[in-house]
């Protein structure tokens, strides 16, 4: 019994490090392949992380980096003081609240609901029409909505002449129709695309389930709810994990192309007024500030519903 127990922890590794390099090289194949893409990531996104320090400087483009001088938290303490500051957040919070509530659970449905088509040929035309906005430029997207949505546009014609209206509604140019507008265009934009995702999960849950299904008698949407969305839940707490430490990112080129000076006070978020007042302006160092304060707060936010997932769903990232 003894010598049992002996040669069973024996053969157990005898650091993390060893556990670490004996699962590399058993999958030294897939490390070898991902290579390139490391090497990308760290040269593109990793080493040029050493310029956020100058948000903590007074940066002068032209000016070498470390002959700038130290300002601290100056242009943080500028952000939080801004008249702008409460009105950006709000439009942050608000924009993604909406994405988050529409735009998440959309694909969730649309997968089920395509997952119920029984005509192959039918089932993949549906599939491509609703994945073909995802790759149409933002340019074209907003072209489309002025043409639709404008005061002389598709839809307000139509209004007028079934006389529900008796004048055009400016859909793109008053600032309460701005987040429906958006959030609309985005759903519709994305939501084919985020669906290939749970169609994969819902393509690999075990037939055995089904049949076990069919046998208590379920029927389908019994199906859906009993067996298809727990055995997609993982992947659902993990795209859901990630979308909130995305809350902060509330769109760039939908906003500077759809939003006017009448809606500002409704589109204006923290990307587009670091661009504004970061870029435009000339001063990096104020839009580098702004930036790092969004990536800090995204990186917790991640690691909150990362740890309230593991303890609540015994679901997570890592």
């Amino acid at each position: 019994m003894n010598t049992e127990i002996v040669s069973s922890t024996s053969t157990q590794p005898k650091s993390r490090f060893d556990h670490i390099k004996r699962t590399v090289y058993k999958e030294r194949q897939l490390w070898l392949i991902s290579i390139p893409m490391i090497l990308w990531v760290l040269v593109f996104c990793y080493i040029p992380m050493y310029g956020i320090i100058i948000a903590f400087m007074n940066y002068i483009p032209g000016k070498p980096m470390f002959s700038s001088d130290w300002v601290g938290f100056l242009h943080f303490k500028t952000f939080f003081h801004s008249p702008d500051f409460w009105h950006v957040i709000r439009n942050t919070l608000a924009i993604s609240g909406l994405g988050i509530v529409f735009g998440f659970t959309a694909p969730i449905i649309l997968a089920l609901l395509l997952n119920e088509l029984r005509g192959r040929i039918f089932k993949r035309f549906v599939q491509t029409v609703s994945y073909l906005p995802h790759f149409i430029s933002w340019v074209v997207v907003a072209s489309i909505l002025f043409a639709t949505l404008g005061n002389e546009g598709f839809m307000n014609d139509i209004l007028l002449r079934l006389g529900f209206i008796d004048k055009p509604i400016s859909f793109l140019g008053e600032g309460k129709y701005f987040w429906g507008v958006l959030t609309t265009t985005n759903v519709w934009k994305d939501v084919g695309w985020a669906t290939i995702i749970y169609l994969s999960a819902i393509a690999g849950v075990d037939s055995e389930l089904y049949d076990a299904g069919k046998v208590d008698g379920l029927g389908r949407f019994g199906m859906v709810w009993h067996i298809i969305l727990p055995s997609i839940r993982p992947t659902i707490v993990l795209l859901f994990i990630l979308g909130i430490g995305g809350i902060l990112n509330a769109g760039f080129e939908q906003q500077l192309l759809i939003g006017n000076s009448q809606t500002r006070e409704y589109y204006e978020v923290i990307d587009t007024y670091a661009y504004k007042y970061g870029i435009q302006l000339g001063n990096y160092s104020y839009g580098a500030a702004i930036g790092f304060l969004k990536g800090i707060i995204s990186l917790l936010l991640v690691l909150a519903a990362n740890r309230i997932s593991k303890k609540a769903l015994d679901t997570s990232i890592l």
